[in-house]
């Protein structure tokens, strides 16, 4: 049985070029960011247009025309997330159908919120991607388009890398550069080698 690691991480902890890195392994990964986009430019836009009109531009969903629409405002979310979240669990499963087919032992779940949606029940064990506050911010307010009040704003939504750490089995630090990171990898793989999982349904 495929065992499912979930990976996620705060925002400017590394967790995208961790999830690189077990792509380079050959380990199968499912990016949700990347599902979600997908479904935007896809399946999801017209009931998200239906569900709110002028959300799409040429029949893609723009976020920044969706963002204000439902952000701060829980009932609107809550459709927002009725119409995604289902498409988004079909995808993954397909995924993990994919992974297990090809016999593959480890198939990793790259989801930035994965314990703030209860993502974490659908993994045989979870790895965070961590950093040092001022590592994390100094990434982030480095980015194009980015302030501290706006990365406060997104902090606010995340749960505190503390206690994702403390819910973690596994924890990648990449403060101290790639080499680094992908040892830590390569030791999480070889702590994982032949562990049956049983969860990823």
């Amino acid at each position: 049985m495929t065992f499912v690691l979930g990976l996620t991480g705060s925002i400017g902890m590394g967790k995208s070029a961790t999830a690189a890195m077990f792509r380079a392994a050959g380990v199968p990964v499912h990016d949700a960011d990347a599902t979600v986009h997908a479904l935007y430019a896809g399946a999801a836009a017209a009931p998200i247009e239906a569900a709110f009109p002028g959300a799409t531009r040429d029949g893609i969903v723009d976020r920044a025309l969706l963002g204000p629409m439902v952000i701060g405002k829980p009932e609107a979310m809550a459709r927002l997330e009725a119409i995604v979240h289902p498409l988004v669990t079909a995808e993954r499963e397909a995924f993990l159908a994919r992974a297990r087919a090809a016999g593959a032992s480890l198939a990793v779940l790259d989801v930035p919120l994965l314990f703030e949606t209860g993502g974490e029940r659908h993994c045989d064990a979870v790895c965070v991607v961590t950093a040092p506050a001022d590592v994390q911010r100094a990434r982030v307010l480095a980015r194009p388009g980015m302030s501290p009040e706006k990365l406060d704003g997104i902090l606010a939504r995340q749960i505190p890398d503390a206690e994702k750490r403390r819910r973690a089995h596994f924890v990648v630090d990449t403060s101290c550069g790639f080499p680094s990171a992908e040892r830590q990898v390569r030791d999480i793989l070889r702590a994982l080698a032949g562990r049956d999982g049983g969860r990823g349904a």
